[in-house]
């Protein structure tokens, strides 16, 4: 090996970390880990959808029908069932349009990249996903501006004060999670586009964690908002609440059409497998024609917080059905998930870098499978080990 490269592995590989768990079983309410059956309470399959027989039927029959691979989009790889996934998640959120793609993060980074060049823009939430940071690099932005979390008074101060050389001719875009993954808190939407439209701004949300969850039906966090419409681009993950692969961008027509033509994430990768797509279409069937998992979903979640708080914990401020136990110290934090693993409920600890030092914490994620019964075996355990450490 490369000299230069072996050192650098052996300053930053760190083998003191604790190995990942293996799942032995399909992303059910139980999980197989180590032969051992135990409660699943930290996966983002929001819907339960990941063991679903309907989902799993859809993505056999469609690999009798045409097999598994595709191709590049714009060259041989645009296959009926791209068409109808599209349509179908379109309907779904009530927009013109949409276009997907083999994964969120791919969609983050194209969302931004195709649109805003180096002397743009752009003003992110300081706990703004990992992909929305690397998008902004990838695009090469020079104009980079961090607002504190969901702090508007803040926003409005960097609005108001850009420079006029930088802002000159430039696109402005302000760019939000929906839901905030490790706490569970929403982006005050309305307030974001109150302030884009005063000062002529673009707005973003990567709502990957509000897809199938926030909003009537799980039509997402701008839904739970009642500001369909209003925001310029929505981006969405297919892996989490839909239990599949993928990622898409909504909007306005001529904007996913932009997409098709200009998008590099878009252009030179392949597009999602025949299965993938034709499970997700399943999926979507499903939901536009009710809404029973997105209620039991939250049924769940509002008996897991309401239980947890009960008991003395603090789940911070969150508003979605990710509950974080927040512990603080990152040893405890350790000890706390191996401790419930031992009473049979796996919940993975939150740490640096994840999160800042000082703010570990166990991140619970009911989903729409649990029983209430699960629900509160969890609470029972989680008591119990929050007496011990």
């Amino acid at each position: 090996m490369n000299k230069q490269l072996q050192n650098f592995i052996t300053a930053n590989y760190n083998s003191s970390l604790p190995p990942v768990r293996i799942i032995e079983s399909g992303q059910g309410a139980y999980l197989t880990i180590d032969g051992k059956n135990v409660l699943n309470l930290c996966s983002s399959h929001y819907l339960g959808l990941a063991v679903d027989l309907r989902i799993k039927k859809a993505a056999q029959n469609a690999i009798e029908t045409y097999g598994m691979g595709t191709g590049y989009r714009t060259l041989a790889g645009t296959h009926v069932l791209h068409l109808k996934l599209e349509e179908k998640i379109a309907t779904f959120k009530g927009v013109e349009a949409a276009i997907i793609f083999s994964g969120g993060y791919m969609a983050n980074c194209a969302a931004i990249q195709t649109i805003f060049g180096k002397e743009d823009i752009v003003i992110s939430d300081e706990l703004n996903h990992a992909s929305i940071i690397d998008a902004i690099r990838v695009a090469g932005i020079k104009n980079k501006y961090i607002y504190r979390h969901r702090d508007m008074k803040h926003l409005e101060e960097i609005l108001s004060t850009l420079p006029p050389e930088v802002k000159d001719g430039a696109k402005i875009l302000i760019v939000t999670d929906g839901v905030f993954s490790m706490d569970g808190d929403l982006a005050p939407l309305p307030e974001i586009v109150t302030l884009a439209q005063k000062y002529g701004a673009i707005t973003m949300v990567d709502d990957a964690h509000g897809e199938g969850v926030m909003g009537k039906g799980g039509r997402g966090t701008v839904d739970h908002f009642g500001m369909q419409g209003q925001v310029d681009i929505e981006v969405g993950t297919l892996s989490k609440a839909f239990s599949v692969m993928g990622g898409f961008i909504s909007g306005k027509k001529e904007l996913i059409d932009l997409y098709r033509q200009k998008a590099r994430q878009f252009m030179f990768s392949n597009a999602l497998s025949v299965p993938d797509t034709a499970a997700l279409i399943e999926v979507f069937d499903i939901l536009i024609q009710s809404d029973e998992l997105v209620n039991k979903l939250w049924e769940n979640a509002n008996l897991l917080k309401s239980q947890v708080k009960k008991a003395g914990f603090d789940v911070g401020n969150s508003q979605s059905p990710i509950t974080p136990l927040m512990l603080g110290d990152e040893d405890t934090a350790g000890q706390f998930a191996a401790k419930l693993f031992e009473e049979g409920v796996f919940a993975t600890a939150i740490r640096f870098p994840m999160v800042p030092k000082g703010k570990a914490r166990i991140r619970l994620i009911p989903s729409a499978s649990h029983s209430k019964e699960d629900i509160e075996f969890a609470v029972e355990k989680i008591m119990k080990v929050g007496k011990s450490v």
